[in-house]
């Protein structure tokens, strides 16, 4: 019973701080909102889509790299304000398949943890999300954007496979959106985009959990004692963003009046 007790009563705390941070974000993003109107009303809004690649890697699980590629896609919708709309704020709904991912090579030390010191296990980690980021940007000269931000992720499917240097080759865990990971995820970003064509821009994005996705106890391969890590989300994003009825620099308003 005491086991239960206190499994239910670290289910209860996760609980709160989830709906706390929920609650965080939730006043963020409308009192973003509220202040822009007051900017910028009445203001022009603009619908975009974007599509891409994760470059990511989860620190604290003892796998080391930007090996796991995911895709990164979804609409977005932004609110230009300030004088001559150099500002603007950014909300985005995206579909983003995170992780981590070591090859069995078999040639150096393991990393994740093995019962053959020799040889180092495969792993594969997929965290598939469902995200709302919200940024704000500055644009110069129309030309290259930069802005800072946060967003709000729910997992809405995961699997995790582990190589234990045996016959059986990689093994899925009993990882599962019960446990061990958590649902949310909170995270905070930096943006750079930068146009190449009308409409169209090369995006950069690079984010980074606040709060522990994970905890997990390891097992040191030599000395079989264990330490404890706490795993975050680390992500490199390359996109391309389209910008429609974006506001465009001089030059491609002059080509396109003279086309006209």
């Amino acid at each position: 019973m005491t086991h239960i007790n206190v499994f239910i009563s670290q289910k209860a705390i996760l609980f709160r701080q989830y709906m706390n941070h929920r609650k965080l974000l939730l006043l963020f993003i409308v009192s973003l909102i509220i202040f822009v109107s007051k900017q910028s009303f009445p203001q022009h809004i603009l619908g975009a889509i974007s599509a891409g690649v994760n470059l990511s890697q989860v620190d604290g699980d003892q796998v080391y790299g930007f090996n796991k590629v995911g895709l990164n896609f979804g609409p977005s919708v932004i609110i230009p304000f300030g004088k001559e709309k150099r500002w603007s704020v950014t909300l985005e709904l995206l579909y983003s398949q995170l992780g981590s991912s070591q090859k069995n090579v078999g040639t150096v030390l393991d990393t994740v943890y093995s019962k053959t010191p020799k040889y180092y296990d495969g792993y594969r980690l997929s965290l598939n999300y469902v995200q709302i980021p919200v940024i704000v940007h500055y644009t110069d000269k129309r030309f290259i954007a930069g802005g800072i931000g946060f967003l709000y992720g729910q997992l809405v499917s995961v699997t995790e496979y582990e190589n234990y240097d045996d016959s059986r080759g990689f093994v899925r865990t009993n990882t599962t959106l019960q446990g061990p990971y958590t649902l949310p995820d909170f995270e905070a970003l930096a943006d750079v985009r930068i146009r190449i064509y009308q409409g169209f821009w090369f995006d950069v994005r690079y984010s980074y959990t606040m709060f522990p996705i994970r905890t997990r106890e390891f097992v040191n391969p030599y000395f079989s004692n264990t330490f404890i890590r706490k795993q975050y989300n680390n992500v490199v994003t390359v996109r391309l963003v389209y910008i429609f009825n974006d506001i465009l620099p001089d030059k491609y308003r002059k080509a396109k009046k003279t086309t006209d």
